[in-house]
């Protein structure tokens, strides 16, 4: 995997476009800067900007950033972060409030939030019925709703009814989305839907003491379980519908070594988790619920939150190897759940972010 380069000398300063237009002042008056994303989808922007400052024909200073002339309500911002040679553009989205803090003692600030194309679905509620759809299907519609296309990487059954009641656009699709163990994300025009073996994120190379700055490591065993139970009716058939994961459907991620599953036998005995609120109507919609349900615990058996140098190769997706850092925890097979893209005044650029696999390794 490729280490995370660290120029010796570059600018971390984020470059901010609105509508379009790189803006030189946001720039020079930037104090803190967020970008979060996670596994969930849509991307969200904190930028906290010193509102006190000069204003061409202006004598004196004057309370900048709030006239509409840059900032304004549905304005499109771009960031891009990085070294000022090498910058990449990790955030295009709308702004959505504005906000002015003052303080006795401090300089005045102007806070804008903004989130990216993903805002559009959060903010549309439907009540609508869906007939003999696959997730592909659905995420195909919705998309075609909002003007965008989609690209879905996802295997699952047609389900003959499938029901967004009173749900966001974006809350359904995350709900359907976790029945398979699957993602949503938008990337420009494109809306996307795929299981993690299908994201194909890039793989990276953290070194404790090197880019790696900070990182708090968990084994966890509180919410494994050795399988999921799915039961239900199929009315077609009338006959019971009983359908359950365990272990196989985290082996092959755990590449042969001891996953959450074979601990918790171990140590504390078989642990069954029973799901009785689905209400699946066939064989096949049972097992991708218990599979589903079964890889996202799994999947959280070991934890790593963690600050790295500023790097916009971490994205939500991307795969870590973590070095020097103990033989229970080293190696790779990190995948990246929850990312922050960082920049302030006294540390510059900071990427945060959070990640997990399935497995331990082997204490020497």
């Amino acid at each position: 995997m490729p280490l995370i380069p660290t120029p010796l000398q570059a600018s971390t300063i984020p470059e901010i476009q609105v509508d379009g237009r790189a803006n030189a002042e946001l720039a020079r008056d930037v104090s803190l800067l967020q970008i979060d994303e996670d596994v969930n989808g849509l991307r969200r922007l904190l930028a906290t900007f010193v509102a006190i400052g000069p204003r061409e024909g202006a004598q004196s200073e004057q309370l900048n950033w709030l006239d509409g002339a840059v900032l304004d309500f549905g304005k499109e911002l771009r960031v891009s972060m990085g070294p000022s040679d090498a910058r990449e553009q990790m955030f295009a989205g709308k702004l959505s409030a504005i906000e002015l803090s003052m303080e006795q003692g401090r300089t005045p600030e102007v806070v804008c939030l903004a989130e990216d194309t993903l805002m559009d679905l959060r903010m549309t509620r439907r009540f609508k019925t869906y007939e003999n759809v696959s997730e592909a299907d659905l995420l195909q519609q919705i998309a075609g709703e909002h003007g965008l296309r989609a690209v879905a990487d996802v295997d699952g059954p047609t389900w003959p009814l499938a029901q967004q009641w009173n749900l966001s656009d974006l809350a359904f699709l995350r709900e359907r989305a976790r029945r398979l163990a699957a993602e949503v994300w938008v990337d420009g025009d494109t809306l996307h839907m795929a299981t993690r073996d299908h994201r194909r994120g890039n793989s990276l190379t953290l070194i404790q003491g090197g880019n790696l700055l900070q990182l708090r490591l968990r084994a966890d065993l509180a919410q494994q379980r050795s399988k999921v139970v799915v039961g239900g009716f199929d009315d077609n058939d009338q006959d019971a519908i009983d359908e359950e994961a365990g272990d196989s459907a985290i082996a092959a991620e755990a590449q042969g070594n001891t996953h959450g599953v074979q601990v918790l036998d171990r140590a504390f005995g078989e642990r069954v988790s029973y799901r009785v609120r689905e209400v699946p109507l066939a064989d096949a919609e049972a097992s991708a619920m218990a599979r589903a349900a079964l890889l996202g615990r799994a999947r959280r058996f070991v934890t790593a939150s963690g600050v790295a140098d500023g790097s916009t190769a971490i994205r939500v997706g991307s795969l870590l190897r973590l070095e020097r850092v103990s033989p229970l925890f080293e190696g790779d097979g990190y995948y990246v759940t929850r990312v922050r893209h960082q920049y302030d005044q006294s540390s510059g650029y900071r990427t945060h972010f959070d990640a997990e696999r399935a497995w331990l390794g082997r204490a020497r």
